[in-house]
C-alpha cells in the first residue's frame, strides 16, 4: 500500500496530492483505504485509475466525461452511453477553437501588414486599447479600425513574404526546401496553423529529389490532383503522371472514396504502380490505407508517398498507418489536408529540384 505522496511519485505527469484529494472529493477515484494512523493508502488498482484519468485529462476529455467513462454504469451500458457526452464536449471545444481562430484573425490583420501598410499600425492598436468588451460601441469601432487598415492595403500588392515572417514560427532549424513547402502549403490554405500539422519523414526531399531528378511517375489518387499538378515542369524532369481513381466526375473525398470502393479493379491496379513512383493523395483516405497495408505486407517501396487525404476517421488513421512505416512520406496530421495541398508539396518539391538542383539544405544532421 501507497501513501497519497508516493501515488503521487508513481503516476508522476504533474499530478499532486492535493489534485488527488480533488479526485476524491468529485468521486472521481474513490474513498481510500486508511491506516490506523488514518493516512490514506492506496493500492495497484488506483495506481492504473489515476494514470487512466490522467491520460484522459492529456486527450483533452473534461472531468465529468472523464468520471462518466470510467463508471460501471458506462461499461455497462456500451459505448453508445458515451457517444451524446463526446458530441457535448466536442461542439464545445469547436466553440473554444473559433474563438481562439477569430483571435489569430485579428492577430493576423496586425502583424501581416507589410511595409506599405504599417503606417496605420500605430493608430490601429491605439484604438484596440479603447475598445470595451461585448459593446455595441467596440463593435462600432472595430469596424472602424478595420476600415481605416483596410483602406491602405488599394495603394499596393500585397507582400506575402513579409507577412509569413512575422507569422510563421521559427523554422531556422528546418531544410530550406522545407521552409519552402511549409510556406506555400499555408499561402494555398490561408492558415498558418497547418504548418505545426505538416509531417516531413527523415528522408522526404533527399528522396522527392532523386526520383523527380530519375524521371519517375507521379501517381495521383483522382484526376482533380493530376490536374493541379505542374506538368510543365514535371515534362521538363522527364517525369510522367497518371491516376489510379481515373474517373472526371470525382470531385469530392466522398465520391472518390465512393468509386474506389465500388469496384475491386481499383485495388488490384494499385500495386504494379506502388514501386518507385511517387504517390500525392489527396481525397481518398482508403487509397492510402490500401497503400501501406500493402507496403507492409509485401514489402513495396515507393520512391515518395504525400498523403493528404481528407476524412474524419479513415484519414488521420490511414496517415498514422503512413507515419509507422519505414518510406519517405509527407503528410499532414489529423483531418487537414485535400487535393490542392497534395499537389503544392509536390509542386514545390519539382519547382525547387529545377530552381536549386545544387542545393544540399536537406541533407544537414543525417
Amino acid at each position: 500500500m501507497l501513501t497519497i505522496k508516493q501515488l503521487t511519485q508513481a503516476v508522476g505527469q504533474g499530478i499532486t496530492p492535493r489534485m488527488v484529494r480533488h479526485y476524491h472529493q468529485i468521486d472521481l477515484l474513490p474513498p481510500p483505504e486508511r491506516s490506523t494512523s488514518n493516512y490514506r493508502l492506496y493500492s495497484e488498482a488506483d495506481i492504473q485509475r489515476l494514470q487512466r484519468i490522467v491520460a484522459l485529462k492529456q486527450q483533452g476529455f473534461q472531468l465529468t466525461h472523464i468520471k462518466h467513462m470510467l463508471s460501471d454504469s458506462a461499461a455497462s451500458q456500451g459505448p453508445e452511453a458515451l457517444l451524446p457526452q463526446f458530441q457535448q464536449q466536442y461542439q464545445t471545444v469547436l466553440q473554444q477553437l473559433i474563438k481562439l481562430r477569430q483571435t489569430a484573425m485579428a492577430l493576423e490583420g496586425l502583424l501581416g501588414r507589410d511595409r506599405g501598410c504599417q503606417s496605420t499600425q500605430a493608430a490601429a492598436i491605439a484604438q484596440l486599447r479603447l475598445l470595451a468588451t461585448e459593446t455595441q460601441a467596440a463593435q462600432s469601432i472595430s469596424e472602424a479600425l478595420w476600415a481605416q487598415l483596410d483602406a491602405t492595403t488599394a495603394d499596393h500588392p500585397e507582400n506575402f513574404s513579409e507577412a509569413l515572417q512575422r507569422l510563421l514560427p521559427d523554422l531556422s532549424q528546418r531544410p530550406e526546401i522545407e521552409v519552402d513547402v511549409l510556406s506555400h502549403l499555408v499561402l494555398a490554405c490561408g492558415d498558418v496553423s497547418l504548418a505545426a500539422f505538416v509531417k516531413f519523414s527523415r528522408d522526404a526531399i533527399k528522396a522527392a529529389r532523386e526520383s523527380l531528378q530519375a524521371g519517375c511517375t507521379v501517381v495521383s489518387d483522382v484526376p482533380a490532383v493530376t490536374n493541379t499538378l505542374d506538368q510543365t515542369r514535371l515534362a521538363h524532369l522527364g517525369c510522367q503522371w497518371t491516376t489510379l481513381i481515373d474517373n472526371p466526375h470525382v470531385n469530392d473525398a466522398a465520391e472518390a472514396e465512393h468509386t474506389f470502393w465500388q469496384s475491386t479493379d481499383w485495388s488490384a491496379r494499385l500495386m504494379p504502380l506502388i514501386d518507385g513512383n511517387i504517390w500525392v493523395v489527396g481525397y481518398a483516405p482508403s487509397v492510402l490505407m490500401k497503400l501501406c497495408e500493402a507496403i507492409a505486407q509485401h514489402r513495396y517501396r515507393p520512391a515518395l508517398i504525400i498523403g493528404l487525404p481528407i476524412g474524419f476517421s479513415h484519414a488521420p488513421a490511414a496517415k498514422r498507418q503512413l507515419m509507422q512505416l519505414d518510406i519517405p512520406y509527407i503528410t499532414v496530421e489529423g483531418t487537414l489536408g485535400g487535393g490542392l495541398l497534395a499537389a503544392v508539396v509536390l509542386n514545390r518539391l519539382a519547382a525547387s529540384l529545377i530552381e536549386k538542383p545544387d542545393c544540399h539544405c536537406y541533407l544537414q544532421g543525417q
